[in-house]
């Protein structure tokens, strides 16, 4: 048998996922770290994206965070995040709409408009649409 981690992904709302994994791949702000069980102990900062589950027996699952923080220990893995979503939840529609008003605001030179909130509302969305894009490519639809 593989040997695995413990991961727990939690939102500010509720925990989202609780349970064992081969591998977790999560967005660090320095670029995508993927950690195995017995990984060295690390706290980093997540950006915005996809993290992704590697299950015990093939499977996988994706989820979306807003960005957060990640502790790794050797057999525990935690991701906090203020938003955190399962990938397949996404709604891609609203994702896309959100988007548009967000580059909206951005290249509206008249509006009275908190850019830096608007960027990172951008960056967000942008992080959520790979997300749907990933799962639909490996899923196939």
């Amino acid at each position: 048998m593989a040997m695995t981690i413990h991961v727990d992904i939690v939102s500010a709302e509720k925990a989202i996922f609780s349970g064992l994994a081969e591998m977790v791949f999560a967005p660090a702000v320095m670029g995508e770290v993927g950690i195995a069980p017995r990984h060295a102990p690390l706290v980093t900062r997540l950006k915005p994206g996809e993290v992704r589950v590697q299950l015990p027996g093939g499977g996988e699952e994706s989820f979306y965070v807003s960005g957060g923080m990640l502790e790794i220990q050797p057999h525990v893995v935690t991701v906090l995040s203020d938003t955190a979503v399962r990938a397949a939840d996404l709604d891609e529609v609203a994702v896309l709409k959100a988007k548009e008003e967000a580059e909206k605001a951005i290249h509206d030179r008249e509006a009275k408009i908190d850019y830096a909130a608007a960027q990172a509302q951008l960056a967000e969305t942008v992080a959520q649409l790979k997300a749907i894009q990933r799962l639909r490519k490996r899923s196939g639809r």
